[in-house]
């Protein structure tokens, strides 16, 4: 049988250095009935561990659904976490992110680092009595966020076809379709989005830049 699915796998962990969790500030935005807060977190916590078994519960079950018609067995769901661990998912190798609704942890994703320009994005995950909240989004503009901290200036990943929800919720925020830059049984669609740098004047429209600059930019292009 296989084993329950993540959406990314590597063999190889690059090491840089992560931001310390205890700098980063903590976002929140409001939705209709309460507010999300989405903040670093200790990836071996107690409240990070029952998330990710909830993620690979949920992504194991949609799996065996859809291929053998039955739920992930507890066996299988424990062979899988132990086969993709997620604890490089913490400085210096990554970064992960508890997402709160009304101070409940109730959403996590997690940051891999690749190389110096490049992080991964893997184990995106809301539960099921908080999506249409706007948990997913928020999380995805908290993954920018540390993806900039981290001086990563693109973010990939991959999933699985049949995970729309997913694919569409990264489609809303930008990421596009990418050949395939990884290989697992589970890698079947692969997306990425690149990060503008708000510093750089190049990424800036005309009408933010101060005169002088517009002017330099004009006698620069004839």
């Amino acid at each position: 049988m296989p084993n329950p699915p993540s959406m990314i796998e590597k063999d190889s962990r690059r090491e840089r250095t992560a931001p310390d969790n205890a700098r980063m500030t903590i976002s929140t935005q409001q939705s209709t009935t309460g507010s999300w807060a989405v903040a670093p977190a200790d990836v071996g916590s107690a409240e990070a561990l029952a998330l990710l078994r909830e993620y690979f519960t949920d992504v194991a079950d949609r799996y065996y659904r859809l291929h053998f018609d039955r739920d992930g067995t507890p066996e299988e769901i424990e062979t899988g976490l132990a086969d993709t661990p997620s604890d490089d998912l913490a400085p210096p190798t990554g970064l992960f992110l508890l997402g709160r609704y009304d101070g409940e942890p109730d959403a996590c994703a997690g940051l891999r680092t690749l190389d110096a320009a490049t992080v991964e994005l893997t184990r995106v995950y809301v539960r099921p009595s908080r999506r249409g909240t706007g948990g997913g989004s928020r999380l995805l503009d908290a993954v920018e966020e540390a993806a900039r901290a981290l001086g990563a200036r693109r973010i990939v990943l991959d999933t699985r076809l049949d995970l729309v929800e997913a694919r569409a919720l990264y489609g809303r925020h930008g990421y596009r379709e990418i050949p395939a830059y990884s290989r697992g049984p589970y890698a079947e669609v692969w997306y990425a989005k690149d990060l503008p740098n708000d510093a750089d004047p190049a990424d800036l429209a005309p009408q933010q830049l101060a005169p002088q600059q517009r002017a330099d930019g004009a006698r620069a292009d004839r």
